[in-house]
């Protein structure tokens, strides 16, 4: 345990705290400004903005690397499914072009530009917007890292908006496309949302088994030797814990709603499958929560533990002093030094106060013993 210990114990929230200020202010930024201004809200991950389409039916497939937003414009109209999928978000004529070609409202654009929001979705009619958080954890930082990632449900095209980190969860989706496997093929673009809504979900069980590990740590340091980094410990965790409630704890509505609204973009069959998601999402929610109280009862059980190791050292010390009160009593009656005292001119004095000190100690201690107080 000692060794998953960083250095620096507030370093995750002393980010945490940067990253919230960043974000008040880049919030501040866009105060006064007309609804619909299109301004990216987050950090720039990658230099160019990467635009990948897949196009597939159940008899046909092809992916492409789009270097020209122009070029997707012909997507709209074909009658296969097409998901464009773009990674990087600070360059906003690309995002504005492609919302253009495909409808997009100034205001969903707006919410795809601003990365610092919570999960939400919109359902206007001819579109539905998603907007989830992807995690990842980092295993360098020992960390969460949380991406953004909007998706946009159309008739016959399915829209996702990364902000660029390396790497995503939709590798698997890929692969299904590309070998035509399960039915995925022979479904349409809300089978598409679907899965990459699934897949998101999924893998915030691989966060969830991080922590899991990190706690069961935590709890063995705690009950053998706890000690002041481990309350640092326990308080990083309960940031990372917030922080994943706060990213998470919005997808339940968001699945409930695409479950029970009757949008003409969500067939009866795909409720089906979106209501196995709400499930997972419950199910993750409830493990969250369940973290919560089990890193709560941590930090009693530390404060507890500190409590009960100053109760045995001041037991310890008030056993001491009590032995010596009586052996001091005696050392003072004969440090009075009055001329007229018959046990100083004893010659075996000396010996037999020594021996009357020691003994009066030792049946303190039996008895002392005999009530279980050592």
């Amino acid at each position: 345990m000692r060794n998953n210990i960083r250095e620096n114990p507030w370093e995750f929230g002393g980010q945490i705290e940067i990253k919230m200020y960043r974000n008040i202010r880049r919030n501040a930024e866009t105060i006064g400004l007309s609804p619909g201004t299109l301004i990216y809200i987050g950090e720039k991950q990658i230099e160019e903005i990467k635009i990948t389409a897949i196009d597939y039916n159940e008899a046909d497939f092809q992916e492409a690397e789009i270097h020209s937003v122009e070029e997707c414009f012909h997507y709209k109209d074909k009658d296969s499914i097409t998901w464009i999928n773009i990674e990087g978000l600070h360059d906003i004529e690309v995002i504005k072009k492609l919302g253009n070609c495909f409808g997009l409202h100034l205001l969903v654009l707006e919410d795809i530009l601003n990365t610092e929001q919570y999960p939400k979705i919109e359902d206007l009619d001819d579109y539905i917007c998603i907007v989830l958080k992807m995690l990842y954890y980092d295993q360098q930082e020992d960390e969460i890292v949380a991406e953004q990632v909007s998706l946009v449900l159309g008739p016959n095209f399915v829209l996702s908006f990364q902000e660029g980190r390396e790497g995503d969860v939709f590798d698997s989706v890929r692969a299904r496309i590309k070998s035509s496997k399960g039915r995925i093929r022979k479904m349409g673009s809300d089978y598409l949302a679907y899965s990459l809504i699934d897949v998101i979900v999924d893998s915030y069980f691989g966060i969830l088994e991080k922590l899991g590990e990190k706690i069961e740590l935590l709890e063995e340091d705690l009950v053998s030797d706890p000690q002041p980094v481990t309350l640092h410990s326990i308080y990083n965790l309960k940031r990372e814990l917030l922080f994943l409630r706060r990213s998470i704890w919005p997808l339940r509505e968001i699945v409930n709603s695409l479950v029970r609204d009757d949008s003409e973009l969500i067939t009866e069959s795909i409720s089906v499958h979106l209501r196995d998601v709400y499930d997972h999402a419950i199910q993750v929610i409830d493990t969250i929560e369940t973290f919560r109280e089990i890193v709560s009862g941590m930090l009693d059980i530390y404060l507890s533990s500190i409590s009960n190791r100053m109760n045995e050292v001041m037991k310890v010390l008030t056993i001491i002093t009590t032995i010596f009160i009586p052996l001091s009593l005696i050392a003072g009656v004969y440090g009075m030094n009055f001329k007229y005292m018959p046990e100083l001119e004893w010659p075996w004095g000396y010996p037999l106060v020594l021996l009357i000190m020691f003994s009066m100690g030792c049946l303190m201690l039996l008895y002392f013993k005999r009530k279980k107080w050592l």
